[in-house]
C-alpha cells in the first residue's frame, strides 16, 4: 500500500488522467451500446415460471406486456354513443401501432364484463408483441399508446393506463436525489474540514467511481440479467461508501500535516494506514454482496455485481485518485486558521477534547444504564418487524398523481381490486377427457370464497392447452390474495385434476410474487449464515479475539431488525409515505431483506473496524481494556459520526427519487446507519466492552497458533512510529481476561 501511495503521489497528473479517460470511455460505451435492464421477478423452477412458458408456448400473441387502458364519465353511460364512437376510434388508432399485437375491447361482441355495473367505467386489455425488456425502447410503445389516449380525454371523460409498462411513460424525476445528497455532503465535509480543497476531494473520488460504475453496470446488462433499479442503488451505495472512505484517508492526512509531516509523506502514511482499513472494509461489502450468489437467483446476481463493482471502484478511486489529489492541493487540505496556527506555534499532536472525551468518560462510568437505555430503543424500534409482510407492491402504491395509480384505482371501484391482478390459470390437456375437465373447472371456482369472477375457458389450436382466468374479490398484493392461490394450489385444483391426466398451474403475477418470496424466504437463513459468518472470520482473524466478532454480528443483526421496523412502520403500515410522495401503505418488496443485509453488514464494518483497530492498538500497547475503549471511542467517535452523517444524508436524499424501491432502500439504510452510529458502535458496543473487560480480547492459545494473521494497519501506526508490542504473555493475558469491575 506505501508503494501504490507513492507511486500515485509522484505521478498525480498521469493518475488523475487515467481515471478521467477511463470514465469517458466508459460512458461513451455505454451511450453507444445503450442498457438491457431487466425487472423479471420470474424464478425457474416455479410453478408460475412455467405457467407462464406453457402460455407464451401455446399462445404466441400473449407472449408480450399487456396494458390496462381505463375510461371513465361522471356524466352519463360510458356505452353512450358520444363516448362509444370516441373511444372505438381511439381503439381501433391504438390497434393500428406496429407494437400492439391485440386489443380487447368493451365494446366487442362478449366485452360486457368489461363495462361496470354503474355504467360509468370501461376498460379495454392491449397486448404488445414484446415485453419491455425485449423492446428496443421499454418506453415508446406505451408512450405511444398513451398519446393516443390522451386525445380521446377531456369533455367529462376520463383516461388513464395501467399495467406492466404504462409506469414508463411518468415523467423522470431527474438528479434532484443525486444533487440534494451531493450538497447535504459538501456541507458536512466543509463543517469537518473547513477547507472548500479538502471538501471537494472525498466529491471529486465518489463522484468519479459511481460514474464508471454506473456506464459499467449499463454495460453488464447486455451479458446478464440486471433489475431496473441496480443504477440507482449502487449509486446509492456507490456515493456513500465512496465519500466515506475518502473522509477516513483525508482526516488522517490532516492529521500528518498538522503534526508537521510533508505533504507527500503524510499523504503516504495516510493511504498506508487508512487505505488499509478502506481496502478491508471495502472487500468485507463485496464479500457480503457477493453472498447473493447463494441464492441462485439470476435477478439478484445481477444486483449483487453492480454494486459489488460500484464499491469496487469507490475503493479504488480512494487508494489511487485521492492520494494524487491530496498531492495536487498541498498543504490546502487544512483551512486557512489551520496552516496560519500551523505557521506560528509549529506541529501539535491531536488529541481528543470536547464533548468526544466528555462522552467517552460518561459510558466508561454509566455502562449498564446507558446499554440497558441503548438496548431498549433498538427493542422497540425493532418491534414493528415482527409483523413484516413480504411481497410485492404494484400500482395501487404509486404516487396518488400517476396515471398508473388513477388507473389502479378507477378498476378497483369499478370492478373490484382483485381486477388489476387476475390470476391465470393454464392447464396442459392430453385428450377429450382432459378438455371435459378443464371445461367444467370455472363452474367449481365460482364457489371458492375469494374469487371474484371467473372467465373462460380458452383454448390453444391443437386444444393441449387451455387458460382460465380468475379475478380475486381481493387486490393482488392482499394477503387473502396470496391464501387464495395457496388455496387453489394445494386444494381446489389436486382436487379437479383427480380421475384426469390434465395438470393446471397457477400464473399470473401475483403467483409469481408469492414464488419468487417464497424461494428468498427459504434461502434467507443460509444466506443470512453465509455472509454473518464470513464477517465474523474477517473480524477473528484481524482481531484475534472471539466477543469482538461475535459483538459485531449481534449489533449488525440489531441494526438490520430495527432499520426493519422503520421500513415496516413507513411503507407497510403507511405512516408518512404519501406525505413523502411514495404512494399508499404495501408489502415490502421480497429481495429488500437480503439487499438490506448485504449492504448493511458491509456499511456496519467501517465503523466496526475503524472504532476496534484503534481499541485493539491501545490494548496491545497498554493491556488496560477500560483506557482502550475509552481512547479508541473518544479518538474515533468524531469520524464515525462524520461519516455516519454524511451517508445518511446521501441515503435519505434518495427518498426523493420517486421510486418506491429505491426510497424504501433511502429509508432503511439511513435508520440504520444513524442506529448503529449514534446508538450501537458508539454507546451498546463500548458499553459492552466496559462490562466484559479484558474477556473481550480472549481467544483459546491453540486457535490463535493455527490462525493466519492478518492486520487492518500497519506495525508503524503510532503516532511515533514505534512497532507495537505483542500480545499480552499468557498469564498475563489470563489476568487481563477477569472481567474488571
Amino acid at each position: 500500500m506505501t508503494a501504490l501511495a507513492r507511486w500515485c503521489l509522484r505521478r498525480r497528473l498521469l493518475v488523475l488522467l487515467l481515471w478521467l479517460a477511463t470514465l469517458a470511455g466508459a460512458v461513451t460505451a455505454s451511450a453507444l451500446a445503450g442498457s438491457v435492464y431487466s425487472d423479471d421477478y420470474g424464478a425457474p423452477g416455479t410453478e408460475s415460471g412455467r405457467a407462464a412458458q406453457l402460455l407464451t408456448k401455446a399462445f404466441p400473441d400473449r407472449g408480450g406486456d399487456s396494458d390496462t387502458l381505463v375510461w371513465h364519465t361522471d356524466k352519463g353511460d360510458v356505452r353512450a354513443a358520444p363516448v362509444r364512437d370516441r373511444m372505438t376510434d381511439t381503439l381501433r388508432e391504438v390497434a393500428r401501432q406496429p407494437a400492439v399485437a391485440s386489443v380487447a375491447s368493451p365494446y366487442d361482441t362478449g366485452g360486457d364484463g368489461q363495462i361496470s355495473k354503474d355504467g360509468t367505467t370501461a376498460y379495454a386489455r392491449i397486448t404488445f408483441h414484446e415485453t419491455a425488456d425485449d423492446a428496443d425502447d421499454a418506453a415508446e410503445q406505451p408512450r405511444q399508446v398513451m398519446e393516443t389516449a390522451r386525445k380521446a380525454a377531456g369533455d367529462g371523460l376520463q383516461v388513464e393506463a395501467g399495467g406492466d409498462s404504462a409506469g414508463t411513460t411518468e415523467p423522470p424525476k431527474g438528479k434532484t436525489a443525486e444533487a440534494i445528497g451531493l450538497a447535504a455532503a459538501a456541507v458536512v465535509l466543509f463543517l469537518a474540514f473547513g477547507s472548500l480543497a479538502a471538501t471537494a476531494l472525498p466529491l471529486i473520488t465518489a463522484v468519479v467511481a459511481v460514474g464508471t460504475a454506473a456506464a459499467g453496470i449499463g454495460l453488464l446488462s447486455h451479458v446478464m440479467t440486471v433489475a431496473g433499479f441496480a443504477p440507482m442503488l449502487g449509486m446509492l451505495v456507490g456515493l456513500g461508501v465512496g465519500i466515506d472512505y475518502a473522509l477516513f484517508i483525508v482526516t488522517r492526512h490532516r492529521r500528518g500535516l498538522r503534526a508537521g509531516l510533508p505533504v507527500r509523506e503524510a499523504a503516504t502514511r495516510a493511504v498506508t494506514v487508512s487505505g488499509r482499513a478502506v481496502v478491508f472494509a471495502g472487500a468485507t461489502v463485496c464479500i457480503a454482496l457477493l453472498g447473493m450468489f447463494v441464492l441462485r437467483l439470476s435477478f439478484l446476481n445481477g444486483v449483487a455485481l453492480a454494486a459489488g463493482l460500484t464499491v469496487v471502484l469507490s475503493v479504488a478511486a480512494s487508494v489511487t485518485l485521492l492520494p494524487a489529489l491530496l498531492g495536487m492541493i498541498g498543504m490546502r487540505a487544512l483551512s486557512r486558521r489551520e496552516r496560519r496556527r500551523l505557521t506560528e506555534h509549529g506541529p501539535r499532536p491531536d488529541r481528543p477534547t470536547g464533548w468526544a472525551m466528555r462522552w467517552s468518560a460518561l459510558v466508561e462510568r454509566h455502562p449498564k444504564a446507558l446499554g440497558l437505555c441503548a438496548a431498549l430503543l433498538m427493542a422497540v424500534l425493532a418491534l414493528p418487524t415482527l409483523s413484516l409482510h413480504l411481497g410485492t407492491s404494484d400500482q395501487g402504491n404509486d404516487p396518488a398523481t400517476s396515471t398508473s395509480r388513477k388507473a389502479y384505482d378507477l378498476l378497483a371501484d369499478g370492478f373490484g381490486p382483485g381486477t388489476n391482478g387476475p390470476l391465470t390459470l393454464v392447464g396442459e390437456l392430453g385428450g377429450t377427457g382432459d378438455r371435459l375437465a378443464f371445461d367444467h373447472l370455472p363452474d367449481a371456482l365460482r364457489a371458492i370464497p375469494g374469487v371474484a369472477q371467473v372467465s373462460g375457458p380458452e383454448f390453444d389450436g391443437s386444444g393441449d392447452t387451455g387458460v382460465i382466468t380468475v379475478v380475486p374479490d381481493t387486490s393482488p398484493q392482499s394477503k387473502a390474495t396470496s391464501d387464495l392461490v395457496d388455496r387453489l394450489r394445494g386444494e381446489v385444483l389436486p382436487e379437479a385434476e383427480d380421475g384426469s391426466t390434465m395438470r393446471v398451474l397457477v400464473g399470473g403475477p401475483t403467483a409469481g410474487y408469492d414464488d419468487f418470496a417464497d424461494i428468498i424466504v427459504g434461502k434467507l437463513p443460509l444466506f443470512g449464515g453465509v455472509v454473518t459468518g464470513l464477517g465474523c472470520l474477517l473480524l477473528l482473524l484481524a482481531f484475534r479475539s472471539i466477543g469482538i466478532p461475535l459483538k459485531a454480528a449481534a449489533m449488525n443483526l440489531a441494526a438490520v431488525a430495527a432499520s426493519f421496523g422503520v421500513v415496516v412502520a413507513v411503507f407497510q403500515w403507511g405512516w408518512g409515505s404519501e406525505l413523502l410522495g411514495l404512494g399508499s401503505a404495501g408489502p415490502i418488496e421480497p429481495f429488500l431483506p437480503v439487499i438490506m443485509i448485504s449492504v448493511l453488514f458491509g456499511l456496519s464494518m467501517d465503523y466496526q473496524v475503524f472504532l476496534i483497530s484503534r481499541m485493539y492498538e491501545e490494548w496491545r500497547l497498554t493491556g488496560d481494556n477500560r483506557r482502550a475503549v475509552r481512547v479508541g471511542l473518544s479518538e474515533t467517535s468524531r469520524v464515525i459520526n462524520s461519516a455516519a452523517v454524511i451517508m445518511i444524508s446521501v441515503f435519505g436524499a434518495f427518498v426523493l427519487s420517486g421510486d418506491r424501491i429505491i426510497a424504501m432502500f433511502g429509508i432503511a439504510l439511513s435508520a440504520a446507519v444513524a442506529l448503529d452510529a449514534f446508538v450501537l458502535r458508539t454507546l451498546l458496543v463500548p458499553a459492552l466492552m466496559h462490562l466484559l473487560g479484558g474477556a473481550n480480547w480472549w481467544l483459546p492459545r491453540w486457535l490463535d497458533r493455527r490462525l493466519p494473521r492478518i492486520s487492518i494497519e500497519p506495525a508503524d501506526c503510532t503516532p511515533g512510529g514505534a512497532s507495537l508490542p505483542g500480545p499480552p504473555a499468557p498469564r498475563e493475558a489470563r489476568d487481563l481476561a477477569r472481567p474488571r469491575t
